[in-house]
């Protein structure tokens, strides 16, 4: 129900609603989609990959895996819930990262896509073999809410808890964004030029995972706001990074908030987050690919 400015300002109960419940959700959201938009955005660009996405790396998986032991076998506080996450997130990059250290074909590139789909399914059989364990009446709805993604639950405490990674992590590829287009060329290229590849590329890695980890500690697995929003990010400001990556910050925080409030009042019952974007996120995806040559190189 729409509330006038005199009323919220008279009634001490719309005031506790918007303040307490409402704005933190929507900041919530916001967060979401900056953080999971601006990380795809980075991926994509590093990667030379249109099709890459946050979770490719085992981050999304890792995190759900995270979370699945801690409702299953620590316990479901949002505190134990928000760390095994995020500790999680980055075992997955750490492990990628390993494994394609360890690969003895192809480019770092191409080990680094490779190694982050075997985590990733890997992470994905062990969230399988939890649920499977998981009581029926009391564990598994939570988790399986947990995983479809959703932002029904938040508060301030939320809030704080993820600002300081998911700041830092933004702020980090805002002020590195024009060398994404240096890091978008193969490494002797970008090393003639005056850049180190191997360690900013771990710079932009570790923030972008920071940024996602945090906000999936919290909202559960939400995906393809990472996939589609930097690919109209593009369509509408280029490729420069300097103009896109900041589109794709700000065009994603819009987006998963509409997103969410879409799920809050479409239906009688919310809807999970995680379910409504990939639908749009489809759509848009399907649109895409009849509209214009999607090329995957490197």
């Amino acid at each position: 129900m729409f509330l006038s400015p005199d009323r919220l300002a008279s009634d001490q109960l719309a005031q506790r609603l918007v303040l307490n419940l409402r704005l933190p959700r929507v900041l919530a959201a916001a967060l979401l989609g900056m953080s999971l938009a601006s990380a795809g955005s980075v991926l994509q660009m590093m990667f030379g990959n249109p099709l890459v996405e946050p979770g490719f790396l085992g981050v999304s998986q890792g995190a759900a895996f995270g979370a699945a032991v801690s409702i299953i076998l620590l316990g479901n506080s949002a505190w134990l819930v928000q760390s095994s996450a995020i500790v999680f997130a980055f075992v997955g990059l750490a492990l990628s990262y390993l494994i394609a250290r360890r690969a003895r074909f192809g480019g770092m590139v191409l080990r680094l896509v490779l190694a982050g789909i075997a985590i990733s399914a890997l992470f994905s059989a062990g969230v399988g073999v939890l649920k499977y364990l998981a009581d029926p009446l009391r564990q598994l709805p939570d988790l399986t809410y947990w995983l479809l993604g959703a932002l029904s639950s938040i508060t301030w405490a939320h809030v704080r808890a993820i600002l300081p990674l998911v700041v830092v992590g933004l702020v980090v590829m805002y002020l590195m964004r024009w060398r994404l287009n240096l890091l978008s060329l193969d490494d002797a290229t970008a090393f003639s030029l005056g850049i180190a590849p191997g360690r900013e590329r771990t710079i932009l890695l570790v923030a972008a995972v920071a940024a996602t980890s945090a906000v999936i500690s919290v909202s559960g697995i939400v995906g393809w706001v990472g996939l589609i929003v930097p690919h109209f990010a593009r369509r509408l400001f280029g490729v420069d990074t300097r103009y896109n990556l900041p589109a794709s910050m700000l065009m994603g925080g819009l987006f998963t908030v509409a997103c969410d409030d879409l799920a809050r009042t479409l239906l009688a019952g919310e809807l999970p987050l995680g379910v409504l974007t990939a639908l749009l996120g489809a759509l848009f995806f399907i649109g895409l690919m009849v509209t214009q040559n999607v090329r995957v190189q490197r």
